[in-house]
C-alpha cells in the first residue's frame, strides 16, 4: 500500500493524502519519499492550479514514527549523529520543497497534527481544520529543543513571537478553537464540512490567474525573509510588470466587470 495518494477532487485540485492511517499518518523514511515524489510530480504538472494536503483516518499527521522512521540510503555505514543528521535533513527539505511549489497548498487538518506533521502544516500557504483537531509540537517535552523543521521560523511569523514562545517552551497540545483563535486557521468546521472548506478555498484561488496565484505566492514567502521595506516594495514592482505582460492579466482585466468569467490559458 502506498504511504501517499494522489487525487482530484476537483478540475485542476490535486489532494496529497498521508496514508498510514494506522498509524496517525506519522512520518516514515518511505512515506516522506513519497511525499517528496508527489510533491515534485505536482509541481510539474501545469494543470493544477491548487493542492489540498490532508491525513488518511482519523489524523493529519502525528510526526515521526516513534517505532522507527528508518535510514536514508546510503548512511548505514555511518555514525549515529551523522546517520540522525541525514535524516534531520531529509524531513526539513519537505519545508522548502512546500514553498518553493507553484502551487498554494491548503492544509485540511482532520485531526491530531504533531511535530512534523505540524511543522507540515505550518508549511502549507492556507490552514483550515475540523474542530476535532489538536496541535502540538512535542520536541521540548522529550528533552530535545522544541525548534525543528522549520516550526521556529514559521510559527513567530504566522501567530507573533510571545505566542509562539509559549507554544514552543511549554510544547503543550492545543484545540481547534484556539488555534482558530491565535489566526493559525483560516476556517474551523465540523469535520464533515472540511474537505468542502478547503475545496472552496481552492476554487477561490482558481478564479485567478495561474501565474498571478504563483506570483502572489512566490512574493509573499519571500517578503517574509525580506530585511526592509524598500526591498519587499522593489520585488513587488518587479513581479507586478512581470505579470502586467501576460496574456492572462489582460484576459482579468478585460472580464473583471463582466459577469462571465476570464478563461486562463497559463500564457
Amino acid at each position: 500500500m502506498s504511504n501517499i495518494e494522489l487525487s482530484s477532487p476537483a478540475p485542476q485540485v490535486t489532494q496529497i493524502t498521508l496514508n498510514r492511517p494506522d498509524k496517525l499518518n506519522a512520518l516514515t523514511y518511505e512515506l516522506v519519499r513519497e511525499l517528496h515524489e508527489a510533491l515534485q510530480q505536482i509541481d510539474g504538472d501545469h494543470d493544477c492550479r491548487a493542492v489540498i494536503l490532508t491525513g488518511a483516518g482519523r489524523g493529519f499527521c502525528a510526526g515521526l514514527d516513534l517505532n522507527g522512521f528508518g535510514v536514508v540510503p546510503g548512511t548505514e555505514n555511518l555514525g549515529t549523529a551523522q546517520q540522525g543528521m541525514a535524516v534531520q535533513q531529509f524531513i526539513a527539505t519537505l519545508v522548502p520543497r512546500l514553498r518553493g511549489l507553484r502551487q498554494p497548498v491548503i492544509s485540511a487538518v482532520n485531526g491530531p497534527c504533531a511535530g512534523g506533521g505540524f511543522a507540515l502544516a505550518l508549511a502549507s500557504d492556507i490552514r483550515v481544520c475540523a474542530t476535532n483537531a489538536k496541535f502540538g509540537t512535542a520536541f521540548v517535552r522529550l528533552g530535545l529543543s522544541g525548534c525543528d523543521i522549520g516550526v521556529s521560523w514559521m510559527l513567530p511569523r504566522l501567530i507573533g513571537a510571545s505566542r509562539a514562545w509559549e507554544l514552543l517552551l511549554t510544547g503543550r497540545v492545543f484545540d481547534a478553537a484556539e488555534a482558530d483563535k491565535l489566526g493559525l486557521v483560516t476556517e474551523c468546521v465540523p469535520l464533515e464540512a472540511l474537505m468542502d472548506s478547503a475545496l472552496a478555498t481552492a476554487e477561490r484561488i482558481k478564479a485567478n490567474s495561474p501565474f498571478g496565484v504563483w506570483m502572489t505566492k512566490e512574493v509573499m514567502w519571500s517578503n517574509l525573509e525580506t530585511g526592509s521595506l524598500a526591498s519587499g516594495i522593489d520585488l513587488e514592482n518587479r513581479t507586478q510588470i512581470l505579470a502586467s505582460h501576460t496574456l492572462d492579466a489582460r484576459r482579468a482585466m478585460t472580464s473583471f466587470f463582466s459577469p462571465d468569467k476570464a478563461a486562463f490559458e497559463n500564457r
